[in-house]
């Protein structure tokens, strides 16, 4: 696992140790900022589930202007800060240790341009994600968010109007804030 491109292009990020976290493999991460270039330079980014920090750490490296990342994990928040400091990016990033439904309602209305939803796979975490980001309005006007999941897992038919890529048995889905969501 490495950032791919941008200032800490190269640079080696650590796992999370055990099970529990998932990262994106690096050619899945490189596809997804292949589809969303034009959003991340100066971009507010949000990295929900953020694990090792690897999506929000890409972004800074290539240019988002600041990135909140949120995970609930002490092992993960630890390698989470260590994979920050390394990638020398600390100084447009804020680290919350909170649940994912608290940081959202806590931050309402925050106007995030770029947000990543990475829960683990299966069950209702996801969904329960995008329900939350809608109800505390928490996309800028042109915002998108970029969620990763298992092929097999099903979105909330309200969010299936998005872009969807499939890799293998990892499904992206890429979803923009529409004007139905601001009314």
């Amino acid at each position: 696992m490495r950032v791919i491109s941008g200032s800490a292009r190269g640079k080696a990020l650590l796992p999370v140790p055990g099970m529990a976290t998932r990262p994106t493999t690096d050619r899945v991460k490189e596809n997804i900022f292949n589809i969303i270039q034009s959003h991340v330079r100066d971009a507010k980014v949000l990295d929900l589930f953020a694990g090792t920090g690897q999506m929000g750490i890409e972004a800074l490296s290539r240019g988002a202007a600041h990135c909140d990342f949120v995970d609930h994990d002490r092992s993960a928040l630890a390698v989470l800060r260590k994979n920050i400091s390394a990638a020398r990016v600390a100084d447009r990033a804020q680290v919350h240790a909170s649940d994912f439904s608290l940081f959202l309602k806590r931050h309402a209305g925050a106007g995030y341009d770029l947000i990543f939803l990475d829960p683990p796979y299966g069950g209702q975490l996801l969904n329960d994600a995008l329900f939350a980001a809608e109800r505390f309005d928490i996309l800028s006007r042109n915002g998108i968010m970029v969620c990763e999941s298992a092929a097999a897992d099903v979105l909330a038919p309200c969010f299936t109007g998005g872009r969807e890529y499939r890799y293998g048995t990892i499904r992206v889905t890429v979803l923009q804030k529409t004007a139905e969501m601001e009314s």
